[in-house]
């Protein structure tokens, strides 16, 4: 059974994105009016895009990455300007934006006279310290240390396009 992401164009020139596993029947419910919610004040509707899918999950994956991009960049999909879309992925990447742990910018981080550079950690080794009564009498079961390292990350060497072709699912500009 195939499932589908799917995007119409409203009458009034907005776009709705959405998921079913019954491409026609799901048009058609939004033509009749039938189909609650946007779409029914926005009639006629178009379908401009769709592309199937093998799970209803990766479908409604698709779904949520086209409903949070621009319209410019929903353009470029539709059209299939597969060299727009990437570009527009790459710009939105390099925006600034706030971590998703604090909620701060980096500029507000700098106007705070914060070191924003990261800090390698390096861990020391991790030992287990359990009650006499709880520790193994075989000493091949005592714990290891293990000392973590820092990570340092390295640019993709990757001749593959980071972009998808009209037979590949969409790519996830935002990993």
């Amino acid at each position: 059974m195939a499932f589908w992401a799917y995007i119409l164009r409203c009458e009034d020139g907005s776009y709705y994105t959405g998921h079913t596993d019954n491409l026609d029947a799901r048009i058609g419910a939004h033509q009749s009016g039938a189909y609650k919610g946007y779409t029914p004040e926005r009639r006629p509707v178009v379908l401009v895009w769709a592309q199937d899918f093998p799970s209803r999950l990766e479908a409604l994956e698709a779904e949520r990455r086209i409903k949070g991009w621009s319209r410019a960049k929903k353009e470029a999909l539709i059209r299939s300007d597969w060299q727009t879309l990437t570009r527009l992925a790459r710009n939105r990447q390099a925006e600034s934006s706030p971590s998703t742990g604090s909620g701060r910018t980096e500029e507000e981080t700098e106007e705070e006279g914060a070191n924003t550079s990261p800090t390698p950690v390096r861990a020391g080794p991790v030992e287990a310290h359990l009650a006499a009564s709880e520790a193994p009498t075989d000493r091949s079961l005592t714990p290891t240390p293990v000392r973590a390292e820092p990570v340092e990350a390295h640019a993709s060497t990757s001749t593959e396009p980071a972009f998808a072709t009209p037979d590949t699912p969409i790519p996830d500009p935002n990993p």
